[in-house]
């Protein structure tokens, strides 16, 4: 440990005013955080190009030659320096508009230099701007650094020119003052030695000044394993601890209860495939006599909440009650709506709390729940007052759990003196290696069938100057009773975005279809909650036959009759978004159509997205790719769930097959030894001590 904590200050090649750059713009304060500050990518220096071999938009490359000639011209903020290179093949121009005195003091006609930069092409002239210049001699005569890290920066790192190469000499003089074995390492022997992975202090220095990409290679790989591995031992360990020490209440089967009765009486239509294997993962939970923490994903309309109740009446049947808690009031009353109709006739009484809820009607609720009246209770955060007290709470189903935060989450098991079995649900289809992190404590089963009768969306990618196509979808299917929703990204113009918005979306779509032939409603997250409702209500009664709205429908709107969805600005929005979007119709046995507006300027990322939405209805092959285009801390949702997206090197999108060895390990370890007590893994104990006081409770992540 010995000078791991010293201050950056005083490493030779920092001093005070390199170190206060250090400190403030990269958050490095000793050694220890200067050696894990790590490149993201390196630049090859062993290589030399020729002239007739450089192409614009090449990485920075490195050439030898001579100067021919130099000429500065301008003055102040126009002032620059123009010079002419060559090196016998063909030639190139460099230009400065920083240091022109010092370059041009630098600069040596006739004099072999190396020039190492990138390469543009102006006005068909090849060219680089700020290029490093070092006479050949110099260069020659000293140690070569043939594989420079590229390190993170800011714009003040930049201008204070701290680029790779000098931090590849900061931290050479770093591991001098260390010297060896001041690294402590983090990783017991028998992983080390399973996956060949080299040492802590090795792998810090190969990153650092790496003789070979292969010695690169190595190092990252190292860091990725470790980075994935310590977040699957948190959940293992969790997982291991939660199934030793929580016990679940033990749900027992009897053919003359309700859930029976529900099958032969009201099951609306044959289970899928799906949710029978679904339906089989919970009972075998809920029979064992263990806690039940599970994940169900499932795409919009594939019988998630036909599941839920299923697992319900069970907890029932058992004497005991049940709750669902939505994020919004509009979806918590649209799964109240569907218990109510699924359960109509049988013995279950069914309540909505929600901020909405009278005053009168929250005593009721509350004393119907503490005596036990109250088998099922529907709501939002509502549900996490205090004065919400149930008499035997045996199973909570959550939907769309990501809206909600751990704390609040956490907040309902303490209602219980046993954690009542934990069921959630989400809509939102995540990519495996998301799912593995973020949920890798919950067992996971997946709905990955639709019920009989429901037909595939038609999804079509229509630019602006196409509008008139979709006014004649909408048009037609109004014309045959049906009803269009159109989703807007933004609520009031933007200067700076250049899309359309919901108020002139809404002035337009009422010029296109006028009143009394055609009625309009408008719903966005600004409006009052009872004028919101007025307008859902209007288009769920078919008194409306269009709504233009925000992505405030996004969840909790559900009306069978509506078959066309149109995306204005399809390129704003995010793959699993906009299938979220397009699970809002398709919902009845007619054929459904998506349409996906694009302005006339699209990105080569926006077109990908829009093309894949036409292409599939897969969700979660849609799910893969955004996470690839967008990065797993812009997935909805992730942000609120606790995802380590500080990550230095390892990337979910690209390090599944990292973290799959890593999760097999971590889970392994954690069955043999889930107490760390083992002495082999005494440093495995410790280190997850220390991150424990750091990290979010990944626990509670359900």
């Amino acid at each position: 440990m010995s000078g791991l904590y010293d201050d950056i200050q005083f490493l030779p090649g920092v001093g005070p005013k390199r170190a206060d750059l250090l400190k403030t713009e990269l958050h490095i304060f000793t050694i220890y955080d200067l050696i894990n500050f790590i490149p993201f990518r390196y630049i090859d220096r062993s290589k030399f190009y020729t002239i007739t071999e450089l192409a614009p938009a090449q990485a920075a490359v490195q050439i030898r030659g001579r100067f021919l000639s130099k000429q500065s011209s301008g003055i102040g903020a126009k002032a620059h320096l123009k010079a002419l290179f060559t090196d016998g093949t063909g030639r190139i121009e460099l230009t400065w508009f920083k240091g022109i005195k010092w370059v041009d003091s630098s600069i040596k006609l006739g004099v072999e230099y190396v020039v190492f930069g990138k390469v543009a092409d102006f006005h068909g002239i090849l060219s680089m701007t700020h290029p490093e210049i070092e006479e050949f001699s110099k260069f020659n005569s000293r140690p070569q650094q043939d594989f420079i890290g590229v390190y993170p920066a800011t714009e003040k790192t930049r201008k204070a020119n701290l680029n790779g190469k000098i931090m590849r000499t900061i931290m050479e003089s770093a591991f001098a003052k260390l010297g060896q074995n001041a690294i402590i390492e983090t990783l017991p022997f028998h992983i080390l030695n399973e996956f060949q992975l080299p040492n802590l202090e090795t792998t810090l220095r190969s990153l650092h000044m790496p003789a070979d990409l292969n010695q690169v290679s190595k190092a990252q790989f190292r860091i990725k394993f470790e980075e994935l591995f310590w977040v699957q031992l948190s959940l293992a360990i969790r997982k291991q601890n939660n199934n030793r020490t929580v016990k679940g209440f033990q749900f027992f089967r009897n053919n003359d209860n309700i859930l029976p009765t529900f099958y032969k009486q009201k099951l609306p239509f044959p289970l899928t495939n799906a949710q029978i294997r679904v339906m089989s993962d919970i009972r075998r939970d809920v029979e064992s006599g263990k806690h039940m923490n599970r994940l169900i994903q499932g795409d919009v309309g594939s019988g998630k909440t036909l599941v839920a109740v299923l697992a319900m009446l069970m907890a029932i049947d058992n004497g005991y009650q049940a709750c669902l808690m939505a994020p919004t009031e509009i979806l918590a009353q649209q799964h109240a709506k569907s218990l109510q109709e699924f359960l109509d006739g049988l013995p279950v009484n069914v309540a909505l709390l929600t901020g909405s809820t009278t005053k009168k009607n929250r005593a009721e609720i509350a004393d119907g729940l503490q005596n036990g009246t109250i088998n099922i209770i529907v709501g939002t955060h509502a549900l996490l007052e205090d004065t919400v007290q149930f008499q035997n709470i045996g199973l909570c189903v959550i939907d769309e759990q990501h809206r909600f935060g751990v704390a609040q989450r956490a907040k309902l098991w303490t209602k219980n003196s046993t954690q009542p079995h934990v069921l959630v649900m989400t809509a939102t289809p995540i990519p495996r290696t998301l799912a593995m992190t973020l949920y890798g404590d919950l067992d996971v089963s997946i709905i990955d069938e639709l019920p009989p009768g429901r037909k595939p969306i038609r999804t079509a990618k229509l630019r602006n100057s196409q509008r008139q196509k979709m006014y004649e979808l909408m048009r037609e299917q109004i014309a045959q009773g049906r009803q269009v929703y159109i989703v807007y990204p933004l609520i009031q113009e933007s200067e700076r975005l250049d899309f359309k918005n919901l108020e002139e979306g809404y002035a337009t779509i009422t010029h296109a279809f006028p009143e009394p032939r055609y009625k309009t409603v408008i719903v966005h997250g600004k409006m009052k909650p009872a004028e919101k409702n007025l307008a859902m209500q209007k288009f769920a009664s078919g008194e409306a036959q269009i709504m233009v709205a925000t992505t405030v429908i996004e969840v909790g709107v559900n009306v069978p009759n509506a078959t066309v969805m149109v995306i204005e600005s399809a390129e704003r929005f995010g793959l699993s978004q906009l299938h979220q979007l397009r699970g809002r119709v398709g919902r009845g046995a007619d054929l459904s159509f998506c349409i996906l507006m694009a302005g006339d300027k699209l990105s080569k990322d926006g077109d990908a997205r829009l093309s894949a939405m036409v292409e599939t209805t897969d969700g979660f092959q849609l799910a893969e790719m955004d996470m690839k285009l967008r990065g797993p801390g812009d997935i909805e949702g992730t942000q609120q769930s606790g995802l380590p997206i500080s990550f230095k090197l390892a990337n979910l999108a690209r390090d599944g097959q990292i973290l799959t060895l890593a999760r097999n390990a971590a889970f392994y370890i954690a069955e043999k030894d889930p107490t760390l007590s083992l002495s082999e893994n005494a440093i495995l104990k410790k280190g997850l001590q220390e991150r424990s006081k750091q990290n979010v409770s990944w626990r509670e992540i359900s």
